[in-house]
Parts: C-alpha cells; structure tokens; sequence
C-alpha cells in the first residue's frame, strides 16, 4: 500500500437510482461519504427502454443539488427520438453537462427497439442536438460484449461510438488487467485514444457476483471463482479477500498508466471506500 498517493483525475462513482425511500435515503449516506473523496462525477444509471427514467433524474437532482457532478445514464433502446431530445431538453436546463450514451437492453414484452438502435447512433443524435454541450460516455468491453459477433466486430462497434463524437469510455467490470491492456493496444492499432477508464467492481458477495458477471459477460477467472467459493458463508473473510484482490487490480492499473478509476458501487460506500484506502489515495 502506498502513502497519500494523488489520484488521477478521472475517479467517478455509479449509482442506480432507489426504488423506494428507504433506498434513497441510503444513496444520500453513500453519496455524503464518497462525495469526500472529491471524485470526477458520479453517474447514475437507466433503467432498460427509460423504465427509470424519473427516478435517474431524480437522484442526479439531488446530486448535483449538493455540488457534485452527475452524469445520468441514456440508452436509446425503446425510445423515439422526441423521447431522447425531450430528455436532452431537460438535462440542458438542469445544467447537466455529462451523459453515459449506451445502447441499452429491450425491455421483456416490447417488440421494437426504438428508432435508434445502436449507441453510435444514440451519440450522433446527440451531437446533432446538443453540439458539445454535453460530454459523452460511451461503453467499452475488454472482454467483448457478450452479443458480439467476433473480437474484431466488437472493436468495430467501439470505434464507430468513438467516430460518432464521444469523448470517453468506462469499461464493463473485470478482473483480468491484460484484458484492459490488450483492449487499449487495439484501440491504439486503430487510431482510437479517448480516454478508456477501467471499471471497478467491488467484491463483497460471490453469489450475486457470479450470476452479474454470467449475465453480462465479465470473466471471474478460476482461480478467484475457486478461492471466492471456498469462503462458504464466511462473508467477512471473502469481503476481506475481494478488497485486496480489488486492491491489486487498481494498483496494477493505475501504475500502467490507466487515467482513472470508475467504481460499480451497489449504492454502497464501504467495499468501494475500504479499496480506496488501501489504495492510499489523496483528495485533489
């Protein structure tokens, strides 16, 4: 562990938004605690076809009511484009200046995807709109999305989302840093340098791990799958274990050069506040 080590500039922390007040008045406490940490922006997500679409702005209302930057989450999924430019239209007037442009999920029972179909299309659209208004997020998969086709089509996709005017990536979650460094080698053959930030995930219960990252492609390696399943139901010895493997995976990260770090929080400060300090991070 390092000593007061300044972080980079490119920290941020991603909420999704509470279902109940019970939840949001958790949100708030662990928004307090890792907003001392003087991180870039937070970032909020949407639900699949907009479903959250008011409890996002909400809870990127309160945040930037407090000082903090907030980047909302937009997916282009089972929305038109009156949809999308009605919510670009808000998010101008409520001073926001960072959006998280994805694709996004069809919701089960709706039968057509939208007017935009891809993410490309969704950062063209706002580019169309809004000018630089807005400084645009985009996914990135260093392990490939799980809908794919091949490696090279994946990369393709991320370069048209790089074409279309976006100006940085957050990466899906992973525990493999080479993945990381061979995604950027790629990207580099290609001519693409934006900013790629790595995605961090916490690890605080195997369980809901596993099923998260079968679902959404990210690799838990064997060997953390098998000493993360030997803890049984000791949960404190596996949370203690996770922070440290998480640890590593930044430290390795950030000494290659990576330009930030974007938590997976759950809504939760502790995992992501106990890495942190092992990590001997400063504020700016």
């Amino acid at each position: 562990m390092e000593s007061q080590r300044k972080h980079p500039q490119d920290i941020s922390f991603e909420f999704f938004p509470p279902k109940t007040e019970e939840g949001a008045a958790k949100l708030r406490a662990t928004h307090a605690e890792l907003a001392k940490l003087n991180p870039k922006f937070f970032s909020v997500t949407f639900g699949a076809g907009g479903s959250t679409q008011e409890r996002t702005f909400g809870a990127v209302s309160e945040i930037l009511a407090t000082g903090s930057d907030a980047a909302p989450h937009l997916s282009c999924i089972g929305q038109s484009r009156d949809d999308i430019r009605s919510i670009l239209n808000k998010y101008k007037n409520q001073g926001i200046k960072r959006i998280v442009a994805l694709r996004g999920d069809l919701p089960s029972g709706m039968g057509e995807p939208g007017e935009l179909r891809y993410a490309n299309e969704l950062v063209e659209f706002i580019r169309a709109e809004t000018g630089d208004h807005f400084r645009i997020e985009v996914a990135a998969y260093p392990e490939f999305h799980p809908q794919a086709k091949s490696a090279g089509a994946d990369l393709d996709n991320f370069a048209r989302k790089v074409r279309a005017g976006a100006n940085s990536a957050l990466t899906q979650y992973f525990y493999t840093p080479d993945a990381y460094f061979r995604f950027l080698d790629d990207c580099a053959a290609r001519g693409l340098d934006i900013p790629v930030i790595p995605g961090i995930m916490p690890i605080t219960n195997y369980a809901n791990l596993a099923r998260f990252s079968d679902a959404c492609g990210a690799e838990i390696p064997r060997w953390l799958r098998w000493r993360l399943e030997g803890f049984g139901d000791d949960k404190d010895a596996l949370q203690a274990f996770g922070t440290d493997v998480v640890t590593d995976l930044c430290n390795t990260l950030l000494e290659a050069g990576a330009p930030g770090l974007h938590f997976y929080t759950m809504n939760q400060f502790g995992p992501t506040l106990a890495i942190w300090q092992n990590l001997g991070l400063d504020e700016l």
